[in-house]
């Protein structure tokens, strides 16, 4: 079992720091390689670059939760739910589909409460 998982490209799991700006302000943001190519491909679906989604994402979680303890981490999430919901069919996997053309309700509808949150709108 473990031979899948080993035999990963290593350069799939090597970290790699990119400094973006937010609001004015320069920060970096380490991550897996695997998830700057995922952020990249969620990106090109709205005609956008990494650092344009990074802030949209950044401006949109901390209207909806007023603070963000750890970015990486929700961008590591991120990846994995845009993954898992398209091998669940609610994301298409053609990228030429937005992800801003999808209606965010129907594609979170169903899921196990473990995945989304509560207090959504």
């Amino acid at each position: 079992m473990c031979q899948i998982f080993v035999r990963a490209n290593a350069q799939s799991y090597e970290a790699t720091t990119r400094s973006i700006r937010l609001h004015g302000v320069v920060t970096s943001v380490r991550l897996e390689n695997l998830f700057w190519d995922t952020l990249e491909e969620i990106a090109q679906r709205d005609a956008m670059h990494v650092p344009q989604l990074l802030s949209k994402l950044y401006d949109e979680l901390l209207e909806h939760r007023g603070d963000i303890p750890n970015f990486s981490s929700f961008l590591r999430v991120c990846c994995l739910r845009y993954l898992a919901l398209q091998v669940d069919e609610r994301i298409p996997r053609d990228i030429g589909i937005p992800i801003g053309s999808l209606n965010a309700h129907a594609v979170l509808r169903g899921l196990r409460p473990n995945l989304v949150d509560a207090n959504a709108a």
